[in-house]
């Protein structure tokens, strides 16, 4: 994965994106919001947006970039609010990981219902806050109050887990599904032993790309598979050091 890291100016703010020019020869699959789902693709893009973002065309948006970038045909598109300069990449026999790593809302996936979400919370400098490795489970808040962890006033801490992995064998379309789950199961494994309790945050977003060319296709991509288990451990390191470094990051913040 020949990932590159270029910039550009937006709102005042100068903003790093990562481009894999994939080229032609790969299916994927994602939960980006674009170029999500199955299929032919041949470029990846994650961009970094502002902490205070508030478009409400992300998929234009996100056309606009790669215009910008030269990336042309059918590609995967995701945005963070985190720090993509900070992206982590990591390799296991074959499999390339990137992962870029912000967690100023860890949560759980399953939530009381009627529970406000902290995601939500508007940017007021004290309601968006970072934290605490080790603090409350998120699905306990309390109604009516946002994010239990330890606020910094006057600060936003962005927060997404985005992940890309590149596999160089063809994988059945129910390996790419399994591929998915693999690399989330991994994720959170990741952030619970860099001491986040949490499955991620509620903006998480994913895409395994696959080689198409090939007459055999592997049709296993769990955990104890040949590829699954290197696509785990690629995408555990990979996060896990994204988690390390995003609380590093937050104490140099005070």
């Amino acid at each position: 994965m020949n990932l590159e890291t270029v910039w550009r100016e937006e709102d005042g703010e100068r903003l790093a994106a990562t481009v894999w020019r994939a080229g032609p020869g790969h299916r994927m699959i994602s939960s980006a919001m674009l170029g999500g789902g199955i299929g032919p693709a041949g470029w990846v893009l994650n961009a970094q947006v502002p902490g205070a973002y508030s478009r409400t065309d992300p998929v234009a948006h996100l056309a606009e970039l790669a215009a910008l970038y030269r990336l042309e045909g059918p590609g995967v598109g995701m945005l963070t609010a985190a720090s993509v300069a900070r992206t982590m990449r990591r390799d296991d026999a074959g499999v390339h990981v990137s992962a870029t790593v912000g967690l100023r809302v860890p949560t759980w996936a399953a939530s009381p219902d009627g529970v406000p979400d902290p995601e939500l919370a508007p940017l007021d400098g004290t309601s968006r806050s970072a934290r605490t490795p080790g603090t409350a489970n998120p699905g306990t808040v309390t109604p009516g109050t946002v994010n239990p962890g330890t606020a910094t006033p006057g600060t936003v801490n962005p927060g997404t887990v985005n992940i890309v992995v590149a596999v160089p064998v063809r994988l059945s379309d129910a390996a790419l599904v399994n591929a998915v789950v693999t690399a989330t199961e991994a994720k959170t494994q990741a952030l619970l032993e860099a001491g986040y309790p949490c499955t991620g945050t509620a903006s998480d977003a994913v895409c395994v790309a696959a080689a198409s060319g090939g007459a055999e296709h592997e049709v296993f991509a769990g955990p104890r598979s040949t590829w699954g288990s290197r696509i785990a451990r690629a995408v555990h390191a990979a996060v896990h050091a994204g988690a390390v470094d995003y609380t590093r990051y937050l104490e140099t913040r005070g």
